[in-house]
């Protein structure tokens, strides 16, 4: 049986054949942490799943105050230790010595730093990489050291990774890592996936309703979301905008709304329980997102799933999650106010948008991440055995 008709559970058994039971993944945040976003949920995602398979999954990941240093969550273990910087010599330093266990394969999750596995471990090793930084570095770090960041992602890390499996969520960031010099044998795209939680049901809002969800950061643009809704509803009376999401932005996201007199119809409604969120896609007319750089746009495809459709920035990340179009509309960002606006005011075009994109959301599912991700381990494994 090939691997693309193999289940997860007998790939796990492949695994532990191959003498791989124990899997160390390292990641800088986790679910539990308050700015958690996309790439901690795919990470529970697969790593619940692997669990269940009857693998031994050890997520090692940077401390919070308050927080037990040790937990369970899905049948995996978390032990969360050091700072949002100091987690990376942390774990490197206590995976070399085996502080919490021995490991047959590691997984490293590249949030802008890389691990440098190649340098310090000889095991069978993941690398996923969600997205390429590129002109966030400047939004997050000040000047040397966002160059230095940079330098790290685009110069430094590549040649080091140059024989590592690379796997991303998005063909259009395995070309933008192709770009920088990742070998085309050895980047693998897998699809992010969508919670069956997210499906069509509830009731339309009577009143054109705009939803945008995700961290309040630099990157995400929020306060061009805000911009171009008061750009569309010019055209479109009694539109409204409510935002999901925490974050450092908050304060001023709440003073641009104040100053530009839209307090009464743009909600910041920070973060909500799942079936809120699941309702809010529901009842949106449209979902929204100005983000300068992502990935996958996991908002707009669980909004597909609940046939909404997605009005966007046109960029890499979103190609991915958006068909142009079809499911959608990609514009560039200072275009989105009239895009908007167009969609709003076409019921017939938006409901057929809606109705494909669910069609394509019904296609994304975790399973279906867990078991290819599982498959490029159960291959690299092969590899390294000779």
């Amino acid at each position: 049986m090939s691997h693309e008709e193999a289940t997860i559970d007998e790939l796990a058994s492949e695994l532990r054949q191959l003498q791989v039971r124990r899997i160390h993944m390292l990641a800088w945040r986790d679910l539990a942490d308050p700015d958690s976003g996309g790439s901690e949920v795919h990470a529970d995602e697969f790593s619940r799943r692997w669990a269940q398979a009857g693998l031994d999954v050890t997520h090692r990941t940077s401390g919070l105050a308050g927080r037990s240093a040790a937990a369970t969550r899905g049948g995996y273990r978390v032990v969360s230790r050091g700072g949002r910087m100091t987690v990376f010599p942390r774990a490197v330093v206590s995976e070399t010595l085996r502080r919490e266990g021995s490991f047959d394969a590691l997984v490293e999750i590249w949030n802008g730093v890389p691990w440098m596995g190649p340098l310090w471990t000889r095991k069978p090793r993941l690398v996923f990489l969600h997205h390429v930084h590129g002109p966030m570095w400047g939004q997050i770090l000040p000047g040397p050291l966002a160059a230095f960041g940079r330098a790290l992602e685009t110069r430094i890390a590549p040649p080091l990774y140059r024989r590592s499996l690379v796997l991303t969520p998005s063909d259009a960031t395995r070309e933008e890592l192709l770009e920088l010099g990742f070998r085309a044998e050895r980047v693998q795209a897998i699809p992010n996936g969508v919670d069956p939680s997210f499906h069509p049901g509830g009731t339309r809002s009577d009143t054109p309703l705009i939803v945008a969800v995700g961290r309040l950061a630099p990157v995400k643009r929020f306060e061009l979301v805000v911009a171009a809704a008061i750009e569309a509803r010019e055209q479109v009376p009694g539109l409204r905008l409510q935002i999901v999401g925490e974050g450092p932005e908050r304060a001023m996201l709440e003073q641009h709304i104040a100053a530009a007199g839209a307090g009464s119809w743009i909600t910041l409604l920070g973060r909500v329980e799942h079936h809120e969120l699941v309702d809010l896609y529901r009842s949106a007319w449209v979902v929204t997102s100005a983000s300068l750089a992502e990935g996958w746009g996991l908002s707009l495809t669980e909004a597909a799933a609940c046939e909404t459709p997605a009005v966007a920035s046109d960029i890499r990340g979103h190609r991915s999650s958006v068909v142009q179009g079809e499911t959608g509309i990609l514009v560039p960002v200072e275009h989105l106010g009239a895009a908007l606006a167009d969609l709003l005011l076409d019921e017939d075009r938006r409901h057929a948008m809606g109705v494909r994109a669910q069609q394509r959301a019904l296609t994304l599912t975790w399973d279906s991440v867990a078991t290819k991700m599982l498959a490029a381990l159960v291959q690299e494994t092969k590899a390294r055995r000779g």
